[in-house]
């Protein structure tokens, strides 16, 4: 017996309704179903493909065999996961079985959306990355930090004998030595406990406050290395933002790093873009320059420790960026093209988010509420 035209409404409501997507391909390739949601996924209308070939998709997902494999191999099911770059980057599992309908070969193909799941993995194991690097580095501090302790204690030693030379220049000349090497176990004292601080943050101490203001203080450090290499400085800033909560001093290095990753990737006379927005949620800041960009290779890895496109860079200072954006409950993106730029795009919950409402239904006329 058929299945009946209301039965068959009620199973495509059913089936435009649900979250994964639902394909079925005709055995000579052509598109005979889809929902919503595998519309949305992989980026075209049902309306427009509706009877058209659909190889190109096949082709592309591996899935073209399934069709022309013999009648004893249907009950293999085939299942994968792909990469999708449009209508956005984003990552599908399919789930595909050839089945028989009113005695013709059909594949019906499921998808479901795994794109958190793989930004979860992949946040898991920036955190592993992150661990081991911190362990490397508390035996780095420790292996360095005694030596120029000791470094410290001896030159202060050595001054002091050096007091009791009785020959004036000789005296003044080997304090003078002293002293310089004294400066340097200072600085190199300096430089490793700002490392540390750095590779193991602590946490932000939180406080509603303007995005604007941080910005502004740290364009006005890095000013004179702009006006020096002739740098274009384009600022789009709207008149007032919403408060987000922020640790200035943390924001300060996270903005002065990626200003300065701009610098260097521009030549002289280049242009640097600043932008502002804010939507319900966030306050976004967009930093464009006008570089070579990133290797299409490497932009995947970015925020990765030790991934760097700078010749002498350490491939720390975008993973910082983003420990210290993740601890501000916020996030950063990365666009790139080689030859055209990069964009590092951030987003910092407001303080008080805008909370849209639904217009209220009207009442019907017998004075029950309707459905939404």
């Amino acid at each position: 017996m058929g299945t009946s035209l209301t039965e068959r409404g009620f199973l495509d409501t059913v089936l435009q309704s649900v979250e994964e997507g639902v394909l079925v391909v005709s055995a000579n390739l052509r598109l005979r179903y889809a929902n919503r949601a595998a519309e949305a996924m992989v980026g075209f209308s049902f309306q427009k493909l509706q009877g058209q070939r659909f190889s190109r998709y096949l082709h592309a997902w591996g899935l073209t065999a399934q069709l022309s494999a013999p009648l004893e191999h249907w009950a293999s099911i085939a299942t994968q996961e792909i990469e999708l770059t449009y209508p956005e980057h984003r990552f599908v599992a399919y789930y595909a079985r050839p089945i028989l309908f009113e005695g013709q070969r059909e594949l019906l193909i499921l998808l479901r959306d795994v794109t958190r799941q793989h930004q979860a993995e992949e946040e898991a194991l920036a955190d592993e990355r992150l661990s081991a690097i911190k362990t490397l580095a508390a035996g780095v501090a420790h292996e360095i930090g005694n030596p120029l302790n000791a470094l410290s204690l001896h030159l202060q030693l050595l001054s002091r004998h050096l007091r009791a030379l009785p020959d004036t220049t000789l005296r003044e000349t080997l304090q003078a030595l002293t002293a310089t090497a004294e400066h340097e176990v200072t600085r190199l004292d300096t430089i490793l406990r700002r490392f540390l601080t750095a590779i193991r943050p602590s946490p932000p101490h939180l406080v509603a406050g303007d995005l604007r203001t941080v910005l502004e203080d740290t364009l006005k450090t890095l000013t004179p290395d702009l006006e020096q290499r002739h740098i274009t400085l384009q600022k789009v800033i709207p008149p007032s933002l919403p408060e987000v909560y922020l640790d200035a001093q943390q924001l300060e290095q996270v903005l002065f790093n990626l200003l300065k990753n701009a610098l260097e990737a521009v030549c002289d006379g280049g242009r640097i873009g600043v932008t502002l927005t804010a939507d319900d949620t966030h306050v976004n800041l967009s930093i464009l320059d006008n570089g070579e960009g990133i290797p299409p290779e490497l932009l995947g890895r970015i925020f990765d420790p030790y991934v760097t496109t700078k010749a002498k860079g350490n491939g720390l200072g975008l993973m910082i960026v983003r420990r210290i954006l993740q601890a501000h409950g916020g996030s950063i993106d990365c666009a790139s093209r080689p030859g055209e730029g990069t964009c590092f795009t951030l987003h910092l919950p407001r303080a008080q988010r805008l909370t849209r409402t639904l217009p209220q239904a009207q009442e019907s006329n017998d004075g029950n509420d309707s459905d939404c």
